[in-house]
């Protein structure tokens, strides 16, 4: 591991700290003319490396794109920051805290430890090694075991295992359901098994349990959050609303359920154009947390009262225009499914519109829509703009379609946490409850159903 000082050079172009494992503590380093230099990388879900030099204590957001924030020892908390790669212009930065201009991105995607003002130190966040959506971790004479130990557990505890389209192909392949998680969450709430056991991260099982509050909700791995839903909490959205009075907030189901609770409607990703197009037009929207589902939300409506929070998933929003035109150069021919979470979204459209993109062949689909896509499609090549663990299922509906994933390396870290050994260890157990207060659930379910009441969503969640 080496870690050095910022130089000129390193100030006129993106680079990296630390050596890519994506584990471990760099070596320390003594404050100078020029202390350090912060470098975010988060796209391609590459390793993040992280300097921070002088600061106050913070907890920072990661943006997917690239930082470069010099800093110098002399001041309390950083100069300036030198770019930003969204091209919105410098980001602003207060008391040491990242924000973006466009509008404070106050969410965290990781924890960072507290800094001391007097020290320099460099720390390397998780990181998911390339992939392609089919790896798999057991044998086949080791899934068929494991997977009848796990069928014969779920029967004995009357549970049913539901699975979301990111999944391991293990876990998709022994689940009783695969799909996105809203309908997931549904399948939930009309099954008459006694237990739900929730592979997927803890907003998709906390909304599991909203729709099902006398069921049993079982997360085979805590740990397994998200970055999208991290990027806004429900403290953070009462302050947007009280800055907005008697705005209309729309809230994507990709969200916590504290969010939930302080949301008027929720949508998803397939329905947000009709839910954002039932509000009235005299009021005021605030759309939260997905910037890029935003964005594309008020082109198709055509609504400029719509304000838009920051946030994002890390790794679609790491699905960059360049991996778009790398692709598609080298299949000309091939369908291209994009999710409306991804960084490359607007360029994909703008491309379509200027005639570079054959319109015919390019669809904005939430994971249910490529689902169905997927299953009627006779193009020889698919390009799909999405997190790889879908490509398992893409794949076993169509055996005669070749699908390639944008970026190869576009993999949630926190959707792969959930293991065949730890399925396995909750079904044994009964471990890893999911609880939500019902003053919460009770304010969120709301939200959920004036979604439902606008028209069913159906497969195409988020």
């Amino acid at each position: 591991m080496t870690v050095r000082p910022a130089t000129d050079d390193d100030l006129r172009g993106p680079g990296w700290l630390g050596d890519g494992t994506g584990t471990g503590l760099a070596a320390a380093l003594a404050p100078g003319p020029r202390a350090a230099l912060v470098l975010v990388a988060v796209d391609r879900a590459l390793p993040v490396g992280v300097l921070a030099a002088d600061l106050p204590p913070w907890r920072g957001r990661e943006h997917a794109w690239t930082w470069l924030l010099e800093v110098h020892p002399a001041r309390r908390g950083p100069a300036r920051a030198r770019r930003c790669g969204k091209g919105c212009g410098p980001a602003r930065v207060d008391r040491g805290a990242p924000r973006h201009s466009r509008r404070p991105a106050r969410g965290n995607m990781w924890p960072h430890p507290t800094q001391p003002r007097s020290s320099v130190t460099a720390t390397i966040a998780p990181a998911t090694s390339a992939v392609s959506g089919d790896e798999r971790t057991l044998s086949p004479a080791e899934y068929e075991t494991w997977a009848a130990e796990v069928r014969r557990l779920a029967e004995e505890r009357g549970a049913v295992i539901l699975a979301h389209n990111y999944q391991v192909p293990e876990i998709q392949d022994v689940a009783h359901v695969t799909g996105d998680s809203l309908y997931l969450s549904r399948v939930a709430a009309q099954t008459d098994a006694r237990e739900i056991v929730f592979c997927g991260v803890h907003f998709m099982a906390e909304t599991a349990k909203i729709l099902s509050p006398d069921k049993t909700v079982l997360l085979p791995d805590h740990d397994a959050g998200c970055s999208l839903a991290d990027s806004i909490t429900a403290e953070q959205l009462r302050e947007w609303k009280a800055e907005h009075p008697g705005a209309v907030v729309v809230s994507y189901v990709n969200t916590t359920a504290a969010v939930k609770a302080e949301t008027d409607i929720c949508c998803t990703s397939s329905n947000a154009a009709d839910v954002v197009r039932s509000i009235p037009a005299d009021r005021e929207i605030l759309f939260c947390p997905d910037q890029f589902l935003g964005a594309h939300v008020k082109r198709v409506t055509g609504r400029d009262d719509i304000h838009v929070w920051a946030g994002e998933c890390h790794v679609h929003a790491g699905i960059s225009p360049s991996d778009v035109r790398a692709q598609v150069a080298a299949h000309p021919d091939a369908e291209i499914l994009v999710h409306p979470e991804c960084g490359c979204t607007t360029s994909v459209l703008d491309l379509v519109s200027h005639g570079d993109l054959p319109a015919e062949r390019t669809r904005v689909l939430s994971t249910g829509g490529m689902v169905e896509q997927a299953a009627t499609t006779r193009a020889p090549q698919v390009l799909v703009a999405t997190e790889v663990g879908i490509l398992h299922q893409l794949r076993a509906l169509n055996a005669g379609t070749q699908f390639i994933p944008m970026n190869d390396r576009a993999a949630c870290r926190y959707m792969k946490m959930i293991t065949p050994a730890k399925l396995l260890q909750t079904l044994r157990t009964g471990g890893g409850a999911v609880d939500v207060d019902a003053e919460t659930a009770a304010r969120a379910r709301r939200a959920v159903e004036a979604m439902i009441a606008i028209g069913e969503p159906g497969r195409g969640g988020e």
